[in-house]
């Protein structure tokens, strides 16, 4: 079950990361990016690369909040240890 939904997080968060690697590197050069002023010195394949990562980092980030957002209630505010393992102030089921 947890696997689904990991699934239901990070492929969405894959495929907008690929479609947004190609769009944006069609119109930028990596060779051409700069960080406080200098030249970014890294290879082509490393700028991808990361940028990759980061694009799948933030689609990832924006697709996990819409699928906590579109939990119920009671999921979200469930407690998973039995009653006797509570911490105080943790409401009884």
């Amino acid at each position: 079950m947890w696997s689904q939904k990991l699934m239901r997080v990070a492929w969405p968060a894959f495929l907008s990361a690929c479609i947004l690697e190609l769009l944006v590197f069609a119109v930028v050069d990596p060779f051409e990016l700069r960080w406080a002023g200098e030249a970014l010195g890294w290879s082509r394949t490393g700028v991808y690369t990361a940028s990759f990562f980061v694009f799948w980092a933030v689609g990832a980030a924006s697709c996990g909040l819409t699928a906590l957002l579109g939990m119920p209630p009671a999921e979200v505010n469930c407690c998973p240890l039995a009653s006797g393992e509570r911490p105080d102030g943790c409401p009884q089921q």
